[in-house]
């Protein structure tokens, strides 16, 4: 190896050396600053043997955590242990299996709330870090990547999760309900599942869906909601598409699924289909559309709009109640 050469793997060297001290950096900051609202979460069923472990974290100052429904759904008792080792009683506040999102709440003073962040401007490929309980090891920090936006997942229930963040984070038993964060240590999701027999697949609830589930648990303590039984996924529309068609937005809801029988299929919804408004209110995703399904919906006829094979429809839908 000549002197140039030497000089060049030196420099290659030291800048592959900034790289990782900046990723370390960015993972050592974003654990730090969520890490004291993390707590963990041990559930007693009567009748089961032992007891559960989730995890789940402050949300507002006042004492309300999110965690996982499947964490807490049924219990008789619930203890939540902070950050700095205190443990109180956990009231069920409550829960909501079809999106597997539940709220409790502790009376505790000194308590430091997450910042929640937007999981709708999240990028496949930024960093995730994801921290947790797993079999119950407190304040467990796993990083990755978010590798997909979009996915859909059943919840316990039986109904269809959509939008849900997939990431390589590490995820095992216990870390359901903790946050996944982004570099700034912002939430962005719900850690909730993984796939069994797999490595590197996890999701997560996205954070947007976990802010509204939040506010209905909070207030009436069960979301009530209408449903048109239909599956869908965030999709990007191009830009000249878009245009031609007359509309200012960049991104809709694809209609994966239709159940037989359901008001979608009644109103005539076809998979493939772009759902772009909703009662006039442009739906740009998921969110958009969980959003306008409240309960007043329910039985409202309402126009959506569609698009369909390069030509622009309206719908007709009656929502029903969800069960």
């Amino acid at each position: 190896m000549n002197d140039a050469q030497d000089v060049q793997g030196r420099t290659q060297t030291a800048a592959d050396g900034a790289l990782l001290d900046a990723y370390s950096e960015a993972v050592a900051s974003a654990a730090e600053t969520v890490t004291p609202s993390v707590v963990h979460i041990e559930v007693r069923r009567r009748g089961a043997r032992g007891g559960a472990l989730g995890s789940g974290f402050v949300f507002t100052a006042n004492g309300y955590i999110l965690t996982n429904s499947h964490v807490v759904h049924g219990a008789d008792a619930v203890t939540v242990s902070l950050a700095d080792g205190r443990r109180f009683p956990g009231e069920l506040v409550g829960d909501d299996p079809h999106t597997d999102l539940a709220v409790v709440r502790v009376h505790a003073d000194g308590l430091v709330p997450a910042a929640l962040g937007d999981s709708a401007a999240l990028r496949p490929g930024q960093l995730a870090v994801a921290i947790g309980s797993p079999l119950g090891f407190q304040t467990t920090v796993t990083a990755g990547v978010v590798s997909a936006l979009g996915r859909s997942l059943r919840s316990e229930s039986g109904r269809q999760i959509d939008g849900v963040i997939q990431t390589d984070a590490a995820l095992n038993p216990g870390n359901s309900g903790g946050p996944l964060v982004d570099s700034r240590g912002r939430v962005v999701g719900v850690n909730t599942a993984v796939i069994a027999g797999t490595q590197g697949i996890c999701f997560a609830v996205p954070v947007n869906t976990a802010k509204f589930v939040a506010g209905e648990l909070i207030r009436d303590g069960r979301v009530r909601r209408a449903y048109l039984g239909l599956g869908g996924q965030d999709v990007r529309l191009a830009p000249l598409a878009a245009r031609r068609m007359g509309l200012d937005q960049d991104r809709a809801l694809l209609v994966t699924e239709v159940a037989p029988g359901t008001p979608a299929d009644v109103a005539g919804f076809e998979p493939g289909d772009l759902v772009t408004s909703y009662g006039g209110e442009e739906v740009r995703g998921v969110d958009d559309l969980h959003r306008a399904l409240t309960a007043a919906a329910v039985g409202r006829r309402t126009r959506v709009g569609v698009l369909r094979d390069g030509r622009r429809l309206e719908l007709a839908v009656v929502p029903a109640e969800a069960s």
